[in-house]
């Protein structure tokens, strides 16, 4: 999507400022470069100042809001649920970065447990880096993910925990990342 014609707020909208992360609100009639529109969610320019739409507000931008639900209509195993929860973490993305969390190479774990009791049910628990320890984004990329997760029909609970341990670097990009990154 090319941020060079703008588009003028058809609403008040919250949206966060990137990279500190702090909620503000964008007023009707405020003009709006959508710079990058990924996995769901909208990076614009507004004022000088770059801000993250969430895609159920997508309406405030003059576009169609997206509803997002991964359902099979059939009972799951643990290792489809564990592919779809891959699927869907790969259309979770940095506002600033155009290459998606999985790739980034920020994802270090994936858990999926049947809950007892619950059948075909599953509680998933993901943990997960940030490029920086300083990244005001790193809460609302973690909401994002378990946000999507919880979108699969099969699950039931999911817990997302942002850690530092092993710090990331650049090695953990993936080929398809270094590549749209330019690294290669």
């Amino acid at each position: 999507m090319s941020g060079s014609n703008p588009v003028t707020l058809t609403r008040d909208v919250e949206a966060a400022l990137v990279p500190v992360g702090t909620k503000v609100t964008l007023m009707k009639g405020e003009q709006a470069y959508i710079t990058q529109s990924l996995g769901g969610s909208y990076t614009v320019i507004v004022n000088g100042n770059m801000f993250r739409i969430e895609g159920k507000d997508a309406d405030a931008l003059g576009l169609p809001v997206q509803t997002q639900t991964v359902a099979t209509g059939k009972p799951m195993t643990r290792e489809e649920v564990e592919k779809q929860v891959w699927e869907v973490l790969k259309t979770c993305y940095d506002p600033e970065i155009p290459v998606n969390i999985v790739d980034l190479g920020l994802v270090y774990d994936c858990v999926v447990t049947p809950i007892e009791g619950k059948p075909d049910t599953y509680r998933v628990d993901v943990k997960m880096t940030l490029t920086a320890p300083g990244c005001g984004m790193g809460p609302m990329i973690a909401q994002d993910a378990q946000n999507k997760i919880l979108s699969i029909e099969a699950v039931e609970e999911a817990n997302v925990e942002v850690v530092w341990d092993p710090p990331w670097n650049q090695s953990m990009l993936s080929e398809a990342a270094k590549l749209q990154l330019g690294l290669l």
